[in-house]
């Protein structure tokens, strides 16, 4: 729903509030419609920047051979424009870290010249049991505040694992929609923006993530564009029609065509992402076997070339 009361012409011009559109915002501003739940309008043009997802030293940082302070000093060196910091990494959690880390970590990125582009937990809102969705509902609450701290606009969240048996899809759609939807109003209040993985599990196709964004009906509420998360024969398709509702992309080293893994086509996905007309981070992730120090590199040398083209 929009923030702004809606008003007609008739009332704008009674009111004395009609102002041309063109007078007061330019001619390229596209004015948000409210139309749409979760569709994203934006001024003319595209403004991608690049944002390395910890998740990509998944492993490094969970074994203590990377810190968090390394990472941001081999990200700003491979001049990143900011960091997304998975929750996972930092010290007790699930719990948040203590008030001085977050400083710590946000005037060391601040110095390295890298914005916090987000940062991310676990949840399960297709579980049966309330008990358990609200103790997910509190742990967003948690890491809402955190986001904030940190100065980061977004905190990615899951809508949850596969379908439990013995339930429908409407009923654990329902139980994904009231959790949500209490948490964007919890995101509201401290300006944290919710976005929402389409992660293959409980989510699986573009109706599956429409079906959530719309009946959450939220401007707090918004897509992590995984684009290696659809398993379609036709995943660009999937991708497309979902890029109007990503405020971040997720991007990797492979797609899926149905089962089968394929190298990811960047050229055509820097065109999709392009066409959007997205202004924001796309978190560059490296999964699998090998040294992300040296993966992550590769891969976005790979990206930089694609958005030069």
């Amino acid at each position: 729903m929009s923030l702004f009361k809606r008003f007609s012409r008739r009332e704008f011009v009674e009111r004395g509030l009609f102002v041309p559109c063109a007078a007061m915002f330019g001619s390229g501003l596209t004015l948000a419609k409210g139309a749409t739940p979760g569709r994203i309008e934006r001024p003319d043009g595209f403004n991608i920047k690049l944002s390395l997802n910890a998740y990509s030293f998944n492993r490094v940082l969970r074994q203590g051979e990377m810190t968090l302070d390394q990472l941001l000093s081999f990200s700003a060196g491979l001049n990143f424009a900011a960091v997304d910091l998975t929750g996972y990494y930092f010290p007790g959690y699930p719990d948040p870290p203590n008030g001085m880390f977050l400083n710590e970590i946000k005037r060391k990125a601040y110095f390295y010249g890298l914005a916090i582009s987000g940062t991310g937990i676990r949840n399960n809102f297709a579980d049966p049991s309330e008990a358990n969705r609200r103790k997910d509902i509190a742990h967003i609450r948690r890491w809402v505040e955190v986001a904030a701290r940190m100065g980061a606009p977004t905190l990615r969240v899951f809508a949850g694992q596969e379908l439990p048996e013995g339930y429908t899809r409407a009923e654990a759609t329902g139980w994904v929609v009231e959790s949500l939807t209490e948490c964007v109003e919890f995101g509201k209040k401290h300006g944290v923006v919710l976005t929402l993985q389409n992660h293959a599990n409980f989510l699986k196709t573009p109706d599956h993530v429409l079906e959530i964004l719309e009946r959450v009906d939220s401007d707090w509420l918004a897509l992590n564009l995984d684009i290696g998360s659809f398993r379609s024969q036709d995943p660009f398709a999937e991708i497309e029609r979902m890029a109007p509702y990503a405020v971040t992309w997720q991007i990797k080293e492979q797609m899926y065509f149905g089962d089968k893994p394929t190298p990811t086509d960047l050229a055509r996905i820097v065109g999709i992402i392009r066409n959007a007309g997205f202004r924001g981070y796309i978190l560059v992730e490296t999964l699998g076997e090998g040294d992300p120090k040296l993966k992550v590199p590769r891969f976005l040398d790979a990206i930089r070339a694609a958005l030069a083209a």
